[in-house]
Order: C-alpha cells, then structure tokens, then sequence
C-alpha cells in the first residue's frame, strides 16, 4: 500500500491527493505532526516537512516532485500537456499558487488562524490575516480574469494547475476565507472541480477545533 505523511489543511499534501485520486492510485494516508521534528520522520524527510510519499520503494518528498514522477510512472488520466509550451504555463500557474499565492495569502491566513494554535504557538497576528484578507481579492481577480479567456486555470482542458489552486483553495474554504461571490466564474470552476471524486477524501476532512462551515462539502454550496 502507498502510504503518505501529511496534514489534512496542508495545500502542498493536498494537491498530491488529488493528484493520486484522479490517477485512482490507492492510498493510506497518515497524520503527521511534523512541527513536532519526530526522529523517525525527520529520517524520512530531513527538511522536515510534508507530504512524504512512500511508494515504489522510495520515500519521496516535496509535492510538485512528488506529482511530476506520478505522471511519469502513471500518465492516464494526463495532468500534464503534451506540448512544451502548454506545460510551461501549467507549471508556471502552479508555481504562482505554491509560491506567491501561499506567501500572500494561505500563510496569512491558514496558518494564522489554525497552524499556530495547532501547533502552539500563540495567537493569530492580525496584521497578517488582514494581508491575507486583502491578497486574497487580487489572486481571486486574477483568477477570474483567467478563466473569463479558458474553459480551465491553464487551457481548455483540466491540469495539475487546477488541482494547485483547488488544493490551496479548499484549505482557506474550510475556514470560511473564501468570497465565492465576488467572482461568478471562479466559483463555477471551483463547483465543478469539487463535484470531481478526486476530491471526496477532502471534503470528508475534519480538524479537531475547527469544525467546517455547512458549505464546505456542498457541492452545490
């Protein structure tokens, strides 16, 4: 069985999920507290953070690697296009959410509001959250504004850029950050990528102390 260490509102962890769900790679997976630098995991991924991937008889670490050797080794359904130029700008979308979308908004955010009491480390900053508040708005605009010109995030068909903004989106969804009504294109997007069975296991999601809003499983919202 391939086994995963992860945490359920890590995005990074999420996207590989995704990934694996919709490639219908089987799966268990396995809460770790990695804040807590466990000797056994810290073996596993000296960086000290998830996901960890134990699969093929490798231990692997750090998500896009993670996701690129899934579609190497299990390319149906491809999540990658065929063209150079096509998988540029799906790798360049998902770079834009694991890098400035996490610095601008899920680190403000999430990690505010639920990693630091997670973990133990004080009280949310709320000069953070409102950063995060107000990045959010240019990120979901940008969003809009891509969709408005394709049918999905990076073409017109769906890609691992979808499942990265979907991963990071999910998490800030689960703690009510997302404005679904400011733009009517993003939200039909979102609707549509949470209808996918790829994405039942996190809607199943639950935090202790943080229960989900009532529309967060609501493939309807």
């Amino acid at each position: 069985m391939n086994r995963m260490f992860h945490v359920p509102l890590s995005p990074f962890c999420r996207k590989v999920r995704l990934v694996m769900a919709e490639k219908r790679i089987e799966l268990e997976l396995i809460e770790e507290r990695y804040w807590e630098q466990d000797p056994d995991f810290m073996r596993r991924n000296p960086a000290g953070k998830v996901p960890v991937l134990r699969m093929d008889g490798r231990v692997m670490s750090e998500s896009q690697a993670i996701c690129e050797y899934l579609e190497e080794t299990v390319p149906n359904p491809p999540l990658l296009p065929a063209n150079a130029a096509e998988r540029f700008e799906v790798r360049r979308l998902v770079f834009w959410f694991d890098d400035k979308f996490h610095a601008e908004v899920t680190s403000k955010l999430l990690y505010e509001r639920v990693n630091k009491k997670l973990m133990g480390r004080g009280y949310p900053d709320s000069k953070n959250v409102k950063a995060g508040a107000q990045s959010i708005k240019y990120h979901l605009d940008y969003l809009g504004w891509l969709l408005d010109q394709r049918r999905w995030l990076a073409g017109d068909v769906m890609t691992l850029a979808d499942f990265a903004a979907a991963a990071h989106l999910s998490c800030l969804d689960y703690i009510s950050d997302v404005d679904w009504n400011r733009n009517a294109t993003v939200k039909d997007w979102y609707a549509k990528i949470k209808s996918r069975p790829a994405f039942r296991g996190l809607l199943a999601d639950q935090v202790p102390g943080f229960p989900p809003p009532p529309h967060y499983a609501d493939l309807d919202f």
